[in-house]
């Protein structure tokens, strides 16, 4: 593909990503930021956690994609007895008397699954954890003697903080498997929350989602699409050494002079962000500014993206773990204010 035709395709499929935007914004009023970043991570083709109480719409959120770039969508709750093979396969007694077995919601959509959500995951168990992780990173799942392939599913999970009986923490590393995590939070805006509570297009979620003009983009097309966009967008030097300076800061904001009341900062990070993270960082970076019109990241690429790609990452002292959202998000802040941009 030539140089002139690579950039008339990427600049036809930001037209229809803003397109999606906007038609996602109609129907979740109130989160254009979290839309934002949705938008990110499937033009980066990273997986999402997503950070909200009960019933502030992620759901709908993520219905409501899925509507606009097609392919499937499936879901499924975390409970304490659920098991692996609960992911793959649905077995049940028919009317004849005779077991029978469906495939499960893992399987269920094919190669054509585009949107898994994963609804309080730290319900389940670590073996369930492990099996969702594998297909995360793979993509691939052996069942019923033959490969599947899910060239095309992003995984979208989210978890209970409120309730700690029958939950099962997610370890530092398996965290590390998500590009991001996105906090969803009701809506500040007075107007917005009133409409919230009496405007009754809110009230059907499934009728609000066909609002949503479908295919806007192509699922199947996202992959390649992704691949040309980070080849187009390009990282200086100088702003690769900036992208350095601010991981070295994640493993030692002592060092950079960061500071936060009621916190010795020396001994608060046992572990700074990973390689991983800090690649896709940079790959969201380069997706926020394509989405911005340009063909280059700025360093406010990566601010609007460090605290969602880097937060979840950082593993605190036990003693401020109980306190991670809070300190976290004035840790990030110290950072990006010590180290100087270019």
């Amino acid at each position: 593909m030539s140089s002139t035709t690579a950039d008339s395709q990427l600049t036809d499929w930001r037209e229809h990503a803003l397109k999606l935007e906007s038609e996602i914004n109609k129907v979740v009023v109130g989160q254009e930021r979290p839309v934002r970043l949705i938008t990110t991570a499937i033009f980066a083709r990273g997986h999402v956690l997503l950070e909200g109480d009960v019933g502030v719409g992620k759901t709908t959120l993520l219905r409501a994609f899925t509507r606009g770039i097609g392919g499937g969508y499936e879901r499924i709750e975390g409970t304490i007895d659920l098991m692996p093979n609960d992911l793959v396969y649905h077995t049940y007694l028919g009317e004849d008397g005779r077991p029978h077995v469906d495939a499960g919601p893992l399987l269920r959509c094919g190669e054509s699954l585009a949107v898994f959500f994963f609804n309080e995951i730290n319900r389940a168990r670590p073996q369930v954890h492990s099996l969702l992780l594998r297909v995360m990173a793979e993509r691939t799942l052996s069942a019923f003697n033959k490969e599947h392939y899910f060239p095309h599913m992003l995984v979208f999970a989210d978890r209970n903080q409120v309730e700690k009986e029958e939950t099962f923490d997610i370890p530092s590393a398996a965290r590390d498997r998500f590009m991001m995590e996105i906090p969803i939070a009701v809506p500040s805006d007075p107007d917005i929350m009133e409409s919230l509570i009496f405007n009754t297009r809110f009230h059907n979620a499934d009728k609000l989602v066909e609002n949503v003009q479908p295919d806007v983009l192509h699922y199947d097309k996202l992959n390649s699409i992704a691949v040309n966009l980070q080849d187009h967008v390009q990282a200086s030097p100088t702003l690769r050494k900036y992208a350095l300076e601010l991981w070295l800061a994640t493993r030692h904001p002592g060092q950079y002079g960061v500071k936060i009341d009621g916190v010795d900062i020396n001994r608060l990070v046992l572990a700074g962000a990973s390689p991983r993270g800090m690649s896709m960082m940079l790959r969201a970076a380069r997706v926020n500014a394509w989405l911005n019109n340009r063909d280059a990241v700025l360093p406010e690429d990566i601010h609007t993206v460090f605290h969602e790609t880097v937060a979840h990452r950082l593993v605190f002292s036990p003693v401020y773990e109980m306190r991670r959202t809070e300190i976290a998000r004035e840790l990030l802040s110290g950072i990006v204010n010590a180290v100087s941009a270019p």
